[in-house]
């Protein structure tokens, strides 16, 4: 099993402004134009799945720090769901407050704020001490106010999802988020291109890529493949390491899809 780091600098980008960053060897970056991460800023404007994928923002209630993530939309039947990691909602035993998804963020949010109503993520994430163990189930999904009509009638039709076993290799997956820290504007969408592999040998399975090193602001984006949303991204080795690794949490295990029928359910209007 690979060293799995679940680092909290994803979460709270405020705690690495000066933090050296080594990350991925220069010939493992996949991304053109990529960075000594392996990302690259999305051109302008977003369109596709780059309008559907935004901004989390929340507060956390203990710390009073604010919580960065990334999330996209996902496509349901009640239209009104973003799919995000557990850790960007549910963090330490206790929930995230004041949370909002601002999709297609780019300098201001040109789709809305949509105050979030309703959140879920796996019962073990909820109710167990943090371990490597709880990595497959770093998943989440948030509801969103309907105001007067549903988010994906304003963004689109929210991105597919895309079922993946454990030993599923994808080549070419498209990582998408908002860094923050040193070297990043912040609030501005990036890119990185990398192929994932198996990161575990039993239970559900997750996938690494070696070709990107997330950086604070990088969690709940979304992992793309073909259109799709294969996995969300969990977490990554230490910013110091010289060969970074991002470890993404697939859509694919049976508590997810359960998870998201209960989810689709609740937030469709009565």
């Amino acid at each position: 099993m690979l060293r799995l780091v679940l680092s909290l600098l994803l979460l709270d980008p405020s705690a690495v402004p000066e933090m050296p960053y080594h990350g991925v060897p220069v010939r493992r970056v996949l991304t053109p134009d990529g960075d000594r991460l392996g990302y690259a800023p999305v051109p302008r404007p977003y369109t596709g799945s780059r309008r559907l994928t935004g901004v989390l923002l929340g507060l956390d209630p203990v710390t009073g720090r604010n919580v960065l993530c990334g999330g996209t939309v996902i496509n349901s039947r009640s239209r009104s769901l973003v799919v995000t990691a557990a850790h960007c909602l549910f963090h330490d035993g206790r929930a995230v407050k004041q949370l909002a998804f601002l999709p297609g963020y780019d300098r201001r949010p040109r789709m809305g704020i949509w105050p979030a109503v309703r959140t879920w993520v796996p019962a073990r994430w909820r109710n167990q001490p943090y371990s490597a163990d709880l990595l497959p189930y770093d998943i989440g999904l948030v509801g969103v106010a309907r105001r007067d009509r549903p988010l994906e009638a304003v963004t689109g039709r929210g991105l597919s999802r895309l079922p993946t076993g454990r030993g599923t290799e994808l080549r070419g997956l498209e990582l998408l988020g908002y860094p923050g820290g040193k070297g990043y504007p912040g609030m501005r969408m990036y890119r990185c291109v990398g192929d994932a592999v198996e990161a575990l040998s039993k239970g559900p399975g997750l996938m690494v890529t070696h070709n990107c090193h997330a950086a604070a602001g990088g969690s709940g984006g979304p992992a793309l493949y073909g259109g799709a949303v294969a996995g969300v991204v969990s977490s990554s080795s230490p910013l110091r390491d010289d060969k970074g690794y991002t470890v993404l949490t697939r859509l694919s295990d049976s508590t997810f899809e359960r998870m998201f029928a209960r989810a689709d359910k609740a937030m469709r209007p009565s």
